[in-house]
């Protein structure tokens, strides 16, 4: 076999494999649940580290409204840092292969969402409020479209 053939095939191997890595990324690996939700298959671990974030987020839903109704604006400010973007980075590589896209964008846009309660409460309570409400939508539209399953719970 002839250098030009072998980096030929090389080539293409490499491109079916980047293509095929792409659209995991896209698709992840969901199936259609009984309920019409996607239900995202994923490891026991990786499905417990994802409930485990959405538990926090909604502790700190909980927090951001106590926090407004004592119009405590610095703990608004460190509650909405913890789970906002900086909290991205825990995620493993090959968990987020298994999310479809519009999972991820949810995700991150919630992520970004608590960062712009963060900035809400140098405006006040109100303002507070307000960006919580509009991400809270985001938690509703996700609940509605997904579910997180094993493979031995499907």
């Amino acid at each position: 076999m002839n250098a030009k053939l072998l980096a030929i095939i090389a080539i293409v191997l490499w491109a079916g494999s980047a293509a095929f890595v792409g659209f995991k990324f896209i698709s992840g690996t969901t199936l259609t649940a009984t309920d019409g939700r996607a239900a995202i298959v994923l490891e026991h671990a990786e499905r417990d580290f994802i409930l485990t974030e959405m538990r926090g987020f909604l502790v700190a839903v909980q927090e951001v409204i106590s926090a407004a109704n004592k119009n405590d604006m610095d703990s608004i400010k460190k509650t909405s840092h913890r789970v906002g973007m900086a909290e991205v980075a825990g995620v493993a590589p090959e968990t987020m292969l298994k999310l479809p896209m519009a999972f991820k964008q949810l995700g991150m846009s919630t992520h970004e969402g608590f960062d712009e309660i963060g900035l809400a409460a140098e405006i006040g309570p109100d303002a507070v409020l307000d960006a919580l409400d509009a991400n809270l939508s985001k938690c509703i539209a996700c609940h509605e479209s997904y579910r997180l399953t094993t493979a031995d719970q499907k």
